[in-house]
């Protein structure tokens, strides 16, 4: 009889087993923050961030300021393995003015296109620290706002977790970008630290450092803070800003957007 009961409570307990070892892993977002996740899009799903707005401001005393409005930047992410995704990053609308003596000239259109891989080399399904690599290209779409040449180059983001409500994420990018003056291309690089606090069950905060660097350019610092709320385990929503720390830095931005995942 005992036997009958143990051979009947196993069989009970085998649909959990199995559903905790397919169950997806949580869910982790490349946005709001400029921090990219270390976690890649379990195998099979889909994950779409979208940005309902992004705005940046940049005044410069003597030589006038410029503004951008992106609307609708989409980044559309597919788990291709249980280790890595593909994304293809459009943006949907962009408005780009500058003004300068009261004059104000103003370009809009569709943004270029960026293709990124994402190869999570550990972390994705256990243990306090991950690390991925990124590669990416941009593709020139050739309409006004666009940066009329192909870019590319190599993202790696780190992470770990510090307590069960805190978590590092550090990050270094290495890019090579269009040079509007030559025609040509020049190294810029990237680096940033953010801080990932869990204040509720489903409210989030973080808090960014960012600094960018290139051949011919200044060293930009740039501090970011924002909230997420997850509605559900695959539906949050977030808004931050960012505020230039230095006179090489863009002066001001705000974003909100939404991440959801099927």
């Amino acid at each position: 009889m005992s036997d009958k009961i143990s051979l009947l409570s196993l069989l009970c307990l085998c649909p959990a087993l199995f559903a905790q070892e397919t169950a997806p892993r949580e869910m982790s977002t490349d946005r709001p923050d400029t921090t990219e996740s270390s976690y890649s899009v379990p195998q099979g799903m889909m994950q779409i961030e979208a940005s309902f707005f992004d705005y940046g401001r940049d005044a410069n005393a003597g030589s006038g300021s410029s503004d951008e409005w992106i609307y609708g930047q989409v980044n559309f992410k597919l788990g291709v393995t249980q280790h890595s995704d593909l994304q293809v990053i459009v943006n949907s609308h962009a408005v780009a003015g500058e003004s300068e003596r009261g004059d104000r000239t103003q370009t809009s259109g569709f943004g270029d296109i960026t293709v990124r891989y994402k190869q999570n080399l550990w972390g994705n399904d256990s243990g306090h620290t991950a690390f991925a690599l990124m590669p990416y290209v941009t593709i020139p779409t050739h309409t006004e706002v666009s940066d009329e040449a192909w870019a590319g180059g190599l993202i790696a983001p780190f992470s770990i977790s510090l307590t069960d409500r805190i978590s590092l994420g550090l990050m270094g990018e290495l890019d090579l970008v269009p040079d509007a003056e030559t025609s040509g291309h020049d190294l810029e690089w990237l680096h940033s630290a953010t801080l990932g606090i869990s204040l509720t069950q489903k409210l989030g905060m973080y808090l960014e450092l960012v600094g960018i660097a290139g051949q011919d350019t200044d060293y930009q610092a740039l501090f970011d803070a924002g909230l997420t709320f997850a509605v559900t385990d695959n539906l949050i929503f977030d808004a931050g800003v960012r505020l230039g720390m230095n006179r090489a830095a863009p002066d001001f931005g705000v974003f909100t957007g939404m991440s959801i995942r099927f």
